[in-house]
């Protein structure tokens, strides 16, 4: 019993538990690939948000531990993401105030933010709120966040100081501060460049990024690149990174709820698109709650562990799945992996040169940027191209904690826009007596003395207005006033709303004055149960509520057929 509680908690250690040996070799042959790619970005994500570079590592280990065994899905990698960590340094970067301890110690606050935001969403199974960002949105906001980072390198790989450090100002004053290029720090990142981009084209399977980080560092442990001029990451210090959390400003936390909310948002989106795609490739499902839950405890240990907040790592995934990886164990081996460079290796990390890192950085976020794919929504749907290329600025101008929560705001009021104002159809009947939507050419006839009438929205109290202006104005258009309206229930009638059957109760006192009985079809034994509760008493010859449109028209039939029959017949009287 405890076993099988524990496995529905942790269901990736049920895959360990019962793990089969065959899938050992590419499991092992997966995790050091996955090591191999994820330690240069790792330490690279690190120097972006302005802290020792050894953080990026730790911020690797634990997370990808508790993931393999809180996830249910067997190809996702979780590690450092750069839309993940140019959101958090966003926003701690002006409460720090220039501060180095108190930028890692909001980092980690805000990690430990976000894990709780994703257990308490996992606590009421929000999961399929992972939807809540439309892609377009998601689209816009991801391409807002690579060229935001690869425009905050361009200082680092053509050795200028003193750039400023907003998008608008560093884009106007970098063609000036291009003459003060530092040469030989040029010189550095395009070797690394070339390096990177020779592996791709003739060894794609290889780890590009690591091969160029470590011939740079090669180059300047041996060439003692500092006395040059160019940058190095420098000393990491010993041992687990320490920081003095008691001295911590409570009052900051105030600060942090809204960045870390939306980097809750965000990161779970991301993270779902791609642990669905690689689920869906591989054939097996996964669960959305417990995907949440596991996003919210790799956070959290990540905070423990004094990293900071990860997310999916789509291109280590992407190498995971290209190298066969089977189960979880994936993660643990990778982990491990950089766990051993960690510990053994940490001297020759000091000699990275910091040039090289602003080109792995900047070769890592390119993959985020797809202004083709935005492009291609102006034929498909001008509304959702609008979308991606707004929100894309907003991230641009406005920043990306500002640009971030316009994102969050536009995918809600993108959903009430459309059950606010939805669209709505006048149904009729063709040939075989099938119901469709009545246009001008396409056939089908309104059944004579009836209004077939379908809103395409849920009714709640803030559009049951709008549906009592659309009923009553298809009502008016018609040439000659039928007797019945029918309305389909089914798709507007989902729930007992006060204000709804208030409405309704107007509605059917208005149509009565008119002489024209309204019929509810769909979700009869609900709707009925909703009129009692709301102690509205109506007569067959006011409301009727039958179980779909088809049964309504028949009925309507019947007794249209019933008073023809009693006209041509003779009162014997």
């Amino acid at each position: 019993m405890i076993k099988a509680r524990l496995f529905v908690w942790m269901p990736g250690l049920e895959t360990l538990f019962h793990y089969r040996f065959a899938d050992l070799g590419p499991d092992v042959k997966a995790g050091l690939s996955v090591a191999a790619v994820a330690l240069p970005v790792a330490i690279a994500y690190a120097e972006l948000m302005g802290i020792n570079a050894i953080i990026g590592l730790y911020a690797c280990i634990f997370p990808m531990i508790f993931y393999a065994l809180f996830g249910t899905s067997k190809q996702l990698i979780i590690g450092p993401d750069a839309a993940t960590c140019a959101v958090i340094a966003a926003a701690v970067s002006p409460l720090a105030m220039g501060d180095e301890a108190t930028r890692w110690q909001l980092i980690i606050v805000m990690s430990l933010m976000t894990g709780m935001w994703c257990l308490i969403a996992a606590r009421f199974r929000l999961g399929t709120f992972a939807d809540f960002l439309s892609r377009p949105i998601l689209q816009g906001l991801l391409n807002g966040v690579a060229i935001t980072i690869i425009v905050s390198q361009i200082g680092k790989v053509f050795g200028i100081v003193d750039l400023p450090s907003g998008f608008i100002e560093r884009l106007v004053a970098f063609p000036t501060a291009l003459l003060a290029t530092h040469i030989p720090t040029l010189l550095m990142s395009v070797m690394t460049f070339i390096i990177i981009i020779t592996i791709k084209k003739i060894r794609s399977m290889w780890p590009s990024l690591l091969i160029a980080m470590i011939f740079a560092t090669f180059v300047s442990y041996v060439l003692d690149i500092e006395k040059y001029g160019i940058s190095v990451v420098g000393d990491l210090g010993e041992g687990l990174p320490f920081i003095p959390m008691p001295q911590f400003n409570p009052g900051l936390m105030r600060d942090l709820i809204t960045p870390s909310l939306n980097l809750a948002v965000i990161s779970f989106v991301s993270f779902m698109m791609t642990a669905r795609s690689f689920a869906s490739k591989n054939g097996y499902s996964i669960d959305a709650d417990q995907e949440l839950r596991a996003l919210g405890m790799a956070n959290i240990a990540s905070a423990f562990s004094q990293g900071f907040a990860v997310s999916a790592a789509s291109s280590r995934t992407a190498v995971n799945d290209m190298m066969g990886g089977k189960t979880q164990l994936v993660s643990i081996v990778a982990a491990v992996a950089i766990a051993m460079v960690l510990l053994f290796s940490v001297d020759l990390l000091e000699y990275i040169p910091m040039p090289a890192l602003g080109v792995v950085l900047i070769v890592s976020t390119w993959s985020l940027l797809s202004i083709r794919n935005i492009g291609s929504m102006r034929k498909r749907n001008k509304q959702a191209f609008t979308l991606s290329i707004f929100t894309l600025g907003a991230v641009l101008v406005a920043g990306l904690i500002n640009g971030v929560g316009l994102a969050v705001l536009l995918g809600l009021l993108q959903f009430i826009r459309v059950i606010f104002r939805p669209t709505d159809q006048l149904l009729g009947v063709d040939d075989q007596g099938m119901l469709h939507s009545i246009s001008k050419d396409n056939g089908v006839q309104p059944v004579e003395g009836v209004l077939i009438y379908r809103f395409n929205s849920p009714l709640t109290y803030f559009n049951v207005n709008y549906f009592k202006e659309r009923l009553n104005k298809h009502l008016d258009n018609q040439p000659k006033r039928p007797a019945w309206v029918i309305v389909d229930a089914a798709v507007s009638f989902t729930h007992n709303d006060v204000s709804v059957f208030s409405a309704l109760n107007d509605i059917v006192t208005a149509l009565k004055a008119k002489g024209v009985t309204l019929v509810l079809a769909g979700r009869r034994t609900s709707i009925n149960s909703w009129l009692e509760k709301n102690k509205i008493n109506r007569s067959d010859d006011d409301l009727l509520v039958v179980p779909d449109i088809y049964f309504a028209i028949r009925l309507i039939q019947s007794k249209q057929q019933k008073q023809l029959k009693e006209l041509e017949s003779p009162d014997p009287e």
